[in-house]
């Protein structure tokens, strides 16, 4: 097979010969499950295609399950064929797709029903009685794995190693802050064979560039508000789009329409604020916690915003983050679930001084695996 360099060179040696000038890209090619123990990262925001991705090495699956005995000893390793696949959900995530059967692999564009080839799981542990519970499969799909404990990374290395079990991951690998998503996205970076990156079309009605990034929004009325740098990293829901501040949306955006307000004051001051607290200063932070709840124009987060955004182009979608529900106890509930920074006794006191939200903060706590009991739970 000729090899067509993208050289200049080569470029103006095909159009000396009366050849057009054309851009040649990388085949398109069908999934490869020959190769033992890999473990393919595909990634990339939100509405990227990752899960649709998956579903294609499904079916090239399907198509390579119907060769012979030749082609069975090519994606074999004794026991285990990597033609056979497993699609594995996190249980945290199973009310995304409400309307969609039980049994399916779902993606923006529809799904697979994958039969009994299909797991909800909570943790590295479930896991692992997967695997053990179907020795024969090959490959496992394991959607958002960002969604476990670390543990996993190691349960999926050994096993690829022992095995030469491969493993595919349709996962965020940064959360809406464009951070890192947490440790286990982390070290699925580490153990992994294969990175296949995604992109989307950014979502901006405006723009076509390539998205990168997955953007937290709020729905409020006719203003789109951008979540705010400390707003809780899990929140569970479903798919669909709401029209709340409350419940957010995620779209894909590019750099310059992925709007993220509040990161500076995150760190100069509420963290301070949350440290001063831990070491019995409380003060500081309750007042701030109050100016949040009941009059964000005389806080420090708008005192920054004035100083930060007041001249900038976007200054309007910036300060629409300001418009949502519940900042005093997203702020609070950063410093006890991703900071540490606060006991769990002065967040129960700080609450209940502060008549702040319990039946919101009690789900948030629930989604990020950090479960408080109180008290009285009220309604949002």
């Amino acid at each position: 097979m000729a090899h067509i360099e993208q050289s200049p060179q080569a470029r103006d040696f095909l159009k000396s010969l009366g050849f057009p000038t054309l851009a040649f890209h990388e085949t398109f090619s069908h999934f490869d499950f020959t190769v033992p123990g890999r473990r393919v990262l595909l990634i990339g925001p939100m509405g990227s295609g990752k899960t649709e991705f998956a579903a294609r090495v499904w079916r090239d699956a399907a198509i390579a399950q119907k060769k012979g005995k030749v082609v069975r000893k090519q994606t074999s390793t004794g026991d285990v064929d990597r033609r056979n696949v497993f699609f594995v959900r996190a249980q945290i995530d199973a009310s995304r797709f409400p309307d969609a059967p039980s049994d399916a692999m779902v993606y923006r564009n529809g799904y697979i029903r994958c039969g009994e080839n299909i797991a909800l799981i909570r943790d590295s542990f479930d896991l692992e009685r997967v695997l053990a519970d179907n020795p024969k499969v090959g490959t496992f799909i394991i959607d958002e794995a960002s969604f476990f404990d670390e543990r996993l990374a190691y349960v999926v290395r050994n096993h690829s190693y022992e095995r030469g079990v491969m493993f595919i991951f349709p996962s965020l690998i940064l959360n809406f802050r464009r951070d890192l998503f947490n440790m286990t996205a982390r070290l699925m970076l580490d153990i992994a064979t294969d990175v296949i990156p995604l992109t989307a079309y950014c979502e901006h009605p405006e723009c076509l560039r390539d998205a990168f990034y997955t953007y937290r929004y709020y729905q409020v009325g006719d203003k789109e508000c951008p979540a705010l740098y400390f707003d809780p990293l899990i929140i569970v829901g479903g798919d669909e789009h709401k029209d709340s501040s409350v419940e957010p949306n995620y779209a894909a955006r590019c750099d310059e329409h992925h709007y993220l307000p509040g990161k500076e004051y995150t760190y100069f001051t509420l963290k301070p604020l949350g440290q001063k607290a831990a070491a019995g200063e409380e003060k500081p932070l309750i007042n701030e916690l109050i100016m949040l709840k009941e009059d964000i124009k005389v806080s420090q987060l708008w005192q920054n915003f004035t100083e930060r955004y007041d001249k900038l182009g976007d200054r309007e979608i910036l300060f629409n983050s300001l418009e949502v529900e519940k900042i005093a106890e997203k702020a609070l509930l950063y410093l006890f679930v991703e900071q540490n920074l606060i006991p769990e006794d002065l967040l129960l006191r700080i609450v209940d001084l502060l008549e702040l939200d319990v039946s919101y903060m009690s789900k948030v706590l629930t989604d990020n695996k950090r479960p408080v009991s109180f008290a009285q739970p009220l309604l949002f």
